[in-house]
This record gives C-alpha cells, sequence and structure tokens, in this order.
C-alpha cells in the first residue's frame, strides 16, 4: 500500500472503526494481545530471519532483544488493564461539597507509529502493544530500511490482529509524508532527531500530540573505584549489540585518567570473548551488519586514518570494515579529543571513543555542556559520585553499573527529554502515552452550603464597597 488516495481511504477506515466502539472493551484489547502473543509465538523464528536478511543481526540476539521483549510487554500490560482503566477517585475541595470526582483513561483514537529500522520489530509491536492497551486503532508504518521485515509485518498483521482496526502502511519517505497529511489522534516516532523536527512540525498543523523517541550521545562515566572488568563486560555488550546500532547504546567513555587506557584494553577483550573471535572478521555469522552503504561510509569516515597526525585517536582494536558486507568491527578508540568528528554527533555503529576527564565534576560539566542524552550510565563505587550525576545531570533514564537495563523493563518509563525526545511508553507509562486521563465531576442538584459561602452577586458588590470605602 503507497498510494496517497490508498492511504486516506485507509486511515478513514480506521476511524469509523474507532467511532464505532470496537476498540473500547477490555475483552476485544486483550484479545488483540492474545493475538499478538500467538503471531509471535508462531513466526518469531521467521521475524527473526527477516531481520537478519535485513541487516545480518543474529536470529538469537533478534530472539532476544526484540520477540521476548515485546512478549514480556504483553504479559506485563494484559493482567493489568482492569486496574489501569478503572476510575481513580479523587478528593473535592470542602467548598463544593458534597460532590465527588474522579479521573478515567479514555483511548486517543487513531495512532500513527512510525518504527525505525534498527530494531524492526521490537519498536513497531511495542508502541502497538500499549497502544491496544490503551483502546486505539493503530497505523503501523515500518522502515523501509529493513524490508523484509516490513513486508513480513504486513502480511502477518492483518492475519492475526483485527484489520478493522490495524493497518501496516510500507514504503519510504513518500508514504510517510503522506501518513503525516492525514489526521490522527497521536503520532509516535521512533528515530533520528532530523525526522523527528518534521514528524513535529507535521503534527503541528494539527495540533496532534506526539511521542518523540530520538537519541543523542549517551555518556559513560567511570572512576577509578569502579571493577574495570565488570564495567568493561557490560560497556561492550551495551556498545556493540546490534553493531552499535542501538539508541541507548553508550556513545562514548570519559574515564579517569588512571584507569582510561587500561579500561579500553579491558573494553577490547570483552568484545571479542562476548562476540567471539569471528566478530574481527568480515564473514563473522555472531555479529549484525551495518543497515546501509550510507550508514557505513558515514562511521568509516568517524575513524582514524594513517594520513592524520601523530596525535589523533590510538585504535585499541578494530578500526576497518568490509564495504562489500556492510561490516564494521567492535572498535575501541583512546586518546579521542572533545572536538574530534567522532564526539561531533551519535555515532550509532561500533565505535566507542574513550576520553579521558579528571573527576567526576568534570565529566558533569562535559555532559551537561552538551545535548541532553538519552540515557547516562556511571561506574563507580562512590555514593557521592552517584548522587551527583542523580542531581546535576538530565537525561532520559540513568543507570548505575548498568548500560541498557531500563530498556529491558516494562515497569520503567521509557523516553526522552529535550533534544533525546518527548514522552514515553513501556508499561503503564505508555498505556498513559496513548490515553487521555479525563476529569469527571459529580454533585447533587439541590441546595447547600455554596450558597453561604458564595452569596450572590449584589451581595458580593455590596460587601466590596463597603470594605474598599472604609
Amino acid at each position: 500500500m503507497g498510494n496517497s488516495d490508498e492511504i486516506q481511504r485507509t486511515v478513514a477506515r480506521l476511524h469509523t472503526t474507532f467511532r464505532s466502539g470496537l476498540t473500547r472493551p477490555l475483552r476485544w484489547r486483550r484479545a488483540q494481545l492474545d493475538a499478538m502473543e500467538r503471531m509471535l509465538r508462531d513466526h518469531g523464528m521467521r521475524l527473526a530471519e527477516a531481520v537478519r536478511t535485513d541487516f545480518g543481526k543474529p536470529v538469537t540476539e533478534t530472539m532476544l532483544m526484540e520477540i521476548k521483549l515485546v512478549l514480556d510487554e504483553i504479559r506485563f500490560v494484559r493482567p493489568r488493564l482492569a486496574r489501569w482503566t478503572a476510575r481513580r477517585p479523587q478528593p473535592m475541595p470542602w467548598l463544593l461539597w458534597p460532590a465527588r470526582s474522579w479521573t478515567v483513561a479514555e483511548p486517543k483514537g487513531v495512532a500513527l507509529v512510525i518504527a525505525p529500522w534498527n530494531y524492526p520489530v521490537l519498536l513497531s509491536l511495542e508502541p502497538m502493544v500499549d497502544a491496544i492497551a490503551a483502546g486505539n486503532c493503530v497505523c503501523l508504518k515500518p522502515s523501509e530500511l529493513s524490508p523484509a521485515t516490513s513486508r513480513l509485518l504486513a502480511r502477518l498483521v492483518p492475519r492475526y490482529l483485527d484489520a478493522r482496526a490495524f493497518a501496516v502502511v510500507e514504503g519510504g519517505a513518500a508514504e510517510t509524508g503522506a501518513l503525516l497529511e492525514q489526521p490522527f489522534d497521536h503520532i509516535f516516532y521512533t528515530g533520528g532527531g532530523r525526522v523527528g523536527r518534521i514528524v513535529m512540525e507535521a503534527a503541528a498543523k494539527r495540533l496532534t500530540p506526539v511521542t518523540l523517541e530520538l537519541g543523542g550521545k549517551s555518556p559513560v562515566f567511570v572512576d577509578g573505584t569502579a571493577n574495570l572488568d565488570v564495567a568493561a563486560r557490560r560497556i561492550a555488550w551495551g556498545r556493540f549489540v546490534n553493531a552499535g546500532q542501538t539508541c541507548v547504546a553508550p556513545d562514548y567513555v570519559l574515564a579517569t585518567p588512571d584507569i582510561a587506557d587500561d579500561l579500553a584494553r579491558r573494553i577490547a577483550r570483552a568484545a571479542r570473548f562476548m562476540f567471539g573471535d569471528d566478530a574481527f572478521a568480515p564473514q563473522s555469522s555472531s555479529y549484525a551488519r551495518i543497515i546501509s552503504d550510507r550508514h557505513y561510509d558515514r562511521l568509516m569516515a568517524l575513524l582514524p586514518h594513517p594520513d592524520v597526525p601523530s596525535s589523533a585517536a590510538h585504535v585499541v582494536c578494530g578500526g576497518f570494515g568490509d564495504r562489500a558486507q556492510r561490516y564494521i568491527a567492535p572498535t575501541v578508540l583512546t586518546h579521542v579529543s572533545a572536538d574530534a568528528p567522532v564526539m561531533r554527533e551519535e555515532i550509532f555503529g561500533p565505535i566507542l571513543p574513550v576520553l579521558e576527564i579528571a573527576d567526576a565534576a568534570s565529566a558533569v560539566a562535559f555532559i551537561n555542556a552538551r545535548p541532553k542524552p538519552l540515557a547516562c550510565y556511571v561506574f563507580s563505587r562512590r555514593a557521592a559520585t552517584r548522587r551527583l550525576f542523580e542531581r546535576e545531570t538530565s537525561s532520559g533514564a540513568l543507570g548505575f553499573n548498568l548500560p541498557l537495563g531500563h530498556l529491558l523493563s516494562s515497569r520503567l518509563p521509557f523516553g526522552g527529554v529535550g533534544a533525546s525526545g518527548m514522552g514515553s511508553y513501556h508499561g503503564h507509562a505508555g498505556f498513559l502515552e496513548f490515553s487521555h486521563v479525563k476529569a469527571v465531576t459529580v454533585k447533587p442538584a439541590f441546595p447547600d452550603t455554596l450558597s453561604l459561602v458564595y452569596p450572590p452577586y449584589t451581595a458580593r458588590k455590596r460587601a466590596l464597597i463597603s470594605m474598599l470605602s472604609r
């Protein structure tokens, strides 16, 4: 489906379905979540193979980091729907007694979910789980950069979910632009800041609420009190899983001078241990590839080259690639300057620069001088250092001794702040993101104390004139 008229008819059909009330009953919502669970159980391996076709991600990695996380979200949300949708009584001011009030979460309507290519199953279906839980219709736009996954989702979603309430629109920039011209009640976009601005500009024309899950340069601070072996293993996993193409991956490391070089060597060893020796060879089957030639060329341009001055960054491991296979080896760099090309933009690939920083206070100042990241990670045994980062830095999430931890939990909101995004989802946060929380008040229709404490206008006017004339 790509024709603009078809897209318009599809969105109009979804609005008709929502107005019919089909999506509101909890029984229907649970049935759709059950259907999505069956879809993933029946075709999880096919979806993982499609992702591998798109950019070489190992099947086990997709099953662990995508399929399982969507199933976890379904299992977390489904038994809590009755509680989340129930009335929540609220107290009323005594002046309005006798009166009652409550809030109720109602679905927004028809939501557009624009998914990225880096986790094409997870970031397509997990927002859908939250939108279904809230009682919405959904139009899903998978990424054209992961075409095999997009095609399979376009076939499977109508087979398992209610086709009256859900649609998948495939295509590229033209189809995305046509969708953004349609009336939606919420737009959920995951991707880069450039397209995020386009999405927000289009949404502003209709005052449509948006969720923007963007990214940014997520920093890691490590000091001499940290367990360096543990820090190295966890940083290596967070950086190099999915070949570094993860929005909350550690983007660069700020390490105190006493440990910087040692930490970099340990990260290199951990990457080899974790992904195997063949991860450092183009024929590796245990390590994902770069999504496109354009991204490959962009990443290779960030690496130091032989013709640069001797003071340039030092390659601890990796530093090479194979364009034919869009392969870049896990790369760790040291002696990187703060104004190096690799520090000017989100890397979004398997390159990890390690910079020396004097202390925690200097690291906080370094981070705060740049746009707010999607995540910030700290490895330190000092409670004062952890409190400093919690109090003085702003990021979508903060992890102590654990990169990516919040990504894996349905109990924690996932979202950015400032340049890294707006809004959040996962679990209850996602349910609320796709809901409107409506206030309801009720008061008996008989005389009460309000008329005594708040007399008619003429009496108030006389009292005011009397007070002012004293």
